[in-house]
């Protein structure tokens, strides 16, 4: 059964939902879907989206399809829309849900050049936290040690440096943490 971003058990009680609509009032967020490829990818190609990422050639089709169909597999990625205009801005996901340690990963995440920097991307991580923190203690976020911009932008939201973390690749990347009592401040 699905209830507001929550699926309820067997048991009655609620379990994470990694794929939840959040509506805020500069973004909503739905589940992506394999036929939203092409309007994807034209944001996602413009070559400065990725600059300063680990991958910074995902703006190239067949790379990007991998990145893609690597999002629809991990049943947590999300389109993120302009909620006055309906235009597909980027996306997100939730991954990497650990039950046993109360936490999962945010990422995967671009936007449209033209959304940068600004109000939009904090509302999304907002909606998100928001979203998680119902679920977990802490929501963890992998980011690229040259991505100076992400790394603001982890600092905007509220999360902490905590040191680094190996990713799905092997590659190091810094981990910034938000905590439940963190977000609630």
């Amino acid at each position: 059964m699905h209830l507001t971003g929550r699926t309820v058990c067997e048991n009655g009680a609620m379990a994470f939902d990694p794929q939840p609509t959040l509506r805020g009032k500069l973004v909503t967020l739905r589940p992506l879907r394999a036929t939203d490829f092409d309007v994807l990818y034209a944001v996602a190609s413009d070559p400065l989206i990725w600059e300063q990422h680990p991958h910074p050639v995902r703006y190239k089709r067949p790379v990007f399809a991998e990145f893609f169909c690597y999002g629809l597999e991990s049943g947590g990625a999300l389109l993120v829309l302009d909620a006055k205009t309906g235009e597909v801005i980027g996306s997100t996901r939730f991954f990497h849900y650990r039950e046993p340690d109360s936490e999962i990963e945010i990422g995967g995440t671009f936007l449209a050049r033209s959304y940068w920097g600004g109000a939009h991307n904090r509302e999304m991580k907002q909606l998100m936290l928001r979203h998680a923190l119902q679920f977990v203690d802490t929501v963890v976020f992998l980011v690229g040690h040259e991505n100076l911009r992400s790394q603001r932008a982890m600092e905007k939201v509220g999360a902490a440096r905590a040191g680094t973390r190996i990713d799905n690749f092997g590659c190091e990347r810094l981990l910034f943490k938000i905590t439940a009592k963190d977000f609630a401040k």
